[in-house]
């Protein structure tokens, strides 16, 4: 049995639905309600409710349990920095447990450019908790991927929130000319199934990303293409946007755009284009062909 972690959250979602297709038994541990927007009424899934804070509730989650995929986290560039600070401190207690209860597999999604010495809050967190992972004594599969995307995401839908709230001037950071490397949650998800019978994955932190290297401003285009608006795009100095961001933040807190953001951006994060194929063989899908569900999304 599987262990799905990350609740009724984006990445689990999609992951949820793959493993009922293909028969895979799991198990989905949550911390909050179970319903959510993410689960239909009436839908019978195996849960076990747990804080990540709580070894003996993370004890009987982990009954009959094989492997662990750990899903939750993932999204924290949309998420407030204090939830950065409990990061390595819930996958140390949840690797030590899984260890204790004889778990054959751990998977963890990382960030490209997760790094325990690195500058940024967000990539020093999933560095910290990649280096308890790979220290831990269990077998692990590490995945860092570029930005994930899809229905339900914290990603592309706040990009639409901004356009909607400014349709007419969106800022980015300096030039707007940072690369990234989207990649759809469905050849995530895919990926890490299919890992299951692929044993060059084990014990091994593997970079992957999607097909196409896109700097922030391609994406905002893009994304404004999807949903027929045309912001124009105006650069500004990440520490002028910072202190912008900041005072948007203090004045509106739904505003869709926080610090943590801006850290991604500061630096390239991409890997090689054909990382999907190579390690997979998986050809995945381009940014712009997987955006229908923007299109949903109203204005809040």
């Amino acid at each position: 049995m599987i262990l799905l972690t990350g609740g009724t959250g984006f990445i689990s979602s999609v992951m949820r639905k793959q493993l009922e297709t293909l028969g895979i038994p799991y198990r989905l541990l949550i911390s909050t309600d179970p319903k959510s927007e993410y689960m239909a009424p009436g839908e019978k899934v195996n849960i076990a409710v747990s804080s990540p804070y709580d070894e003996r509730g993370l004890r009987a989650a982990m009954k009959d349990v094989e492997i662990v995929f750990h899903t939750s986290g993932v999204e924290q560039i949309a998420t407030k920095d204090k939830r950065l600070e409990n990061e390595f401190k819930e996958i140390e207690l949840l690797a030590k447990v899984s260890r204790e209860t004889g778990i054959n597999r751990f998977f963890y999604l990382s960030h490209i450019g997760a790094d325990r010495a690195s500058a940024f809050g967000i990539m020093k967190a999933k560095g910290i908790a990649e280096h308890t992972i790979i220290n831990s004594g269990l077998n692990y599969t590490i995945l860092r991927t570029g930005l994930v995307y899809g229905e339900g995401d914290a990603f592309t839908q706040n990009i639409v929130r901004l356009i909607r709230k400014y349709p007419l001037m969106i800022f980015v950071p300096g030039d707007g000319k940072i690369l990234t490397q989207p990649l759809w949650v469905d050849d995530l998800v895919t990926s890490m199934i299919w890992s299951l019978d692929l044993p060059e994955t084990l014990n091994r932190v593997i970079e992957i990303g999607g097909p196409e290297h896109l700097t922030f401003t391609d994406i905002v285009e893009t994304i404004s293409n999807a949903i027929q608006k045309n912001p124009k795009t105006v650069g500004i100095t990440p520490s002028n946007l910072a202190i912008l961001t900041q005072l948007m933040q203090g004045l509106s807190k739904d505003f869709p755009m926080n610090k943590l953001w801006l850290d991604y951006l500061a630096e390239n994060r991409v890997t090689s284009l054909d990382s999907m194929p190579r390690h997979f063989g998986i050809n995945p899908a381009r940014f712009e062909q997987q955006l229908d569900y923007l299109k949903k999304e109203k204005k809040r």
